[in-house]
Order: structure tokens, then C-alpha cells, then sequence
């Protein structure tokens, strides 16, 4: 092993005199010598985004999962987010990697930085951090120009969905993770201020942890007006219809149980919006069921 780090420090650690700086999402100034040509992504919605700012074609390693677009499917793996391969990263003989703060939680990354390759952190808190994280890796990669048209995009796109459910009648809304153990969002979530987009309030916002454990009873006590699942794929899961059982429910009781691919929602990527604009679409037809049934 010490061999192959003392290789990796002669082939990888870059003389860092005067370059371009950027404060990462940790607070950390992350310095480049100049754009970055060799970037390792270490979780699938990073991929994304870097593909997204027209960095794709630098991407030569990235975790697990990282499936969109089609050609990141063919980027070599070093590794899952939750288990990166170092020995894999420093192979490649990055000239940056851009890790995920909340994700890659355990990984070593000061042994990245011993070896002189910079190590950008990344975590979106609210929607524009999407955008912003598309400007700040167009920047790193040389593709400012694509990645602005990205940037500008999706924030003009999240303005129109904002001032078309801006009045709309605030919803309470369960946001199912999994079944078990029975997981959800606190209101730090990314999908927290989806909901807010589109007129709903998240029922467990006020918890501490971000993806927190909660039960049947304190669903039941929330009393959600809605209920939406994520899963493991595009496929509905079997287990939201388990809350069929539970009638006083008011989202079971109008029958107001949807589905979102986690994809489309759970990667913090311009992909976000077209959950967004799903999780809209759902809670619209949420209220035209109450609206009849409370005219009956």
C-alpha cells in the first residue's frame, strides 16, 4: 500500500501555484491550477449534475448508481457513495473529486488531499443550491457557458411552478422513504421545499434528523391529507397500500396515496423539478377530492 501511495503522489499531486479558488459546501476553499480534466464523482446525482453543467465528457469515475444520463453508465466504478474505493480513485489520477457531505460521510478524504487532489463537498439545502451547484461545476470543469443555460433553466422553470401553486391550499403531506423501518423527511430535506412549491406542508418538518425513523402511530396522529412514496424503482410499491388499513387517515379516506420515482425526487438534480411538477399534478387532484367530497 505505501507504494502504490507514494506512486499515486508522484503521478496525481499537482504543483498548486495561483489558480482558480472556490469555497465548497463545507466551507472549504478548494483550489485548481486550472479547469479540471479528470474528475471522480462519488454519488449518482453529482454525476448527474456534472454531466448537466457539460462536464461529462471529464467524469472518468464515479460510484454506483450513476445511471443518468445513458453515458454515465459506461464511466468506470470506483465503488458505492456509501463505500468508496480510494486505492480505485486515486488510479484514475484525478485532478479533482467532488464528493457528497451528507453521503459519503465516513470516506477518506484526507488521504485524498495529502495526495494533492482537491476534494470539493457538495450538499444542496434548498432548490437554487441545484442551480448554483450547476454554475460552481461548470466553473471547475471549464463549461460555464453550458452550465449557466443549465443554471437559468431550472430556475426559470421552478419560478413558473411557484407562481402557478403560490395561492393553491396548503396541504399536510407524509413523504414515505421506505416502509421498514418507516422513514421520512424532516423539514431541512430538499423535498421539504418541494412540497412548499407546490402548496404543501411537510407533517414531520419540526424533527431533528434529516431522514428520520417515525411510527404508524405518529403517521396516524400527524394526520397527512396526503401520503407519497418513493421505492426502490419506477415500480409503485406494494407497501403504500398497507396504509388502506388505517381509514382515519384523512389521505386514506379520500384515497389521496401517490407515487413518485425516488429518482425523480430524491436526487438533488434539475431532475428534481419534473418530481416537483409530479408531486404538483398530485396534490392539485388532492384538493379537487376534498373540495367534492367536503360539498357533499
Amino acid at each position: 500500500m505505501k507504494a502504490f501511495v507514494m506512486l499515486a503522489v508522484l503521478l496525481c499531486a499537482p504543483a498548486f501555484a495561483a489558480g482558480m479558488r472556490v469555497t465548497d459546501d463545507s466551507g472549504r476553499t478548494v483550489v485548481l491550477p486550472a479547469p479540471a480534466r479528470r474528475i471522480v464523482s462519488l454519488a449518482p446525482h453529482l454525476t448527474e449534475l456534472l454531466f448537466a453543467a457539460g462536464a461529462g465528457a471529464r467524469v472518468v469515475g464515479a460510484t454506483q448508481y450513476s445511471d443518468y444520463p445513458a453515458a454515465a453508465k459506461k464511466v468506470p466504478r470506483v465503488g458505492s457513495f456509501t463505500a468508496v474505493d480510494m486505492e480505485a480513485v486515486i488510479a484514475l489520477k484525478p485532478d479533482l473529486v467532488i464528493a457528497w457531505q451528507s453521503g459519503n460521510r465516513d470516506q477518506r478524504f484526507d488521504m485524498l488531499e495529502r495526495l494533492g487532489i482537491p476534494v470539493y463537498v457538495s450538499e444542496a439545502h434548498v432548490l437554487d443550491d441545484v442551480a448554483r451547484s450547476l454554475e460552481v461545476f461548470g466553473r471547475l470543469a471549464g463549461s460555464e457557458q453550458e452550465a449557466g443555460r443549465a443554471a437559468r433553466a431550472f430556475r426559470e422553470r421552478r419560478d413558473a411552478l411557484a407562481r402557478r401553486y403560490a395561492d393553491r391550499p396548503v396541504l399536510g403531506v407524509f413523504y414515505e422513504i421506505w416502509n421498514a423501518p418507516l422513514m421520512t423527511i424532516n423539514g431541512q430535506h430538499l423535498i421539504s421545499q418541494v412540497m412548499a412549491l407546490c402548496g404543501g406542508r411537510n407533517v414531520f418538518a419540526s424533527l431533528p434528523m434529516l431522514a428520520p425513523t417515525v411510527t404508524v402511530e405518529s403517521v396516524i396522529a400527524a394526520s397527512p391529507q396526503v401520503i407519497v412514496a418513493s421505492g426502490m424503482d419506477e415500480a409503485r410499491p406494494e407497501w403504500l397500500d398497507d396504509w388502506r388499513r388505517w381509514t382515519s387517515i384523512p389521505a386514506v379516506g379520500r384515497d389521496n396515496l401517490y407515487f413518485i420515482p425516488p429518482e425523480m425526487l430524491q436526487r438533488h438534480t434539475p431532475r428534481i423539478l419534473d418530481g416537483a411538477t409530479l408531486l404538483c399534478s398530485q396534490l392539485e387532484q388532492a384538493r379537487t377530492k376534498g373540495a367534492s367530497r367536503s360539498g357533499q
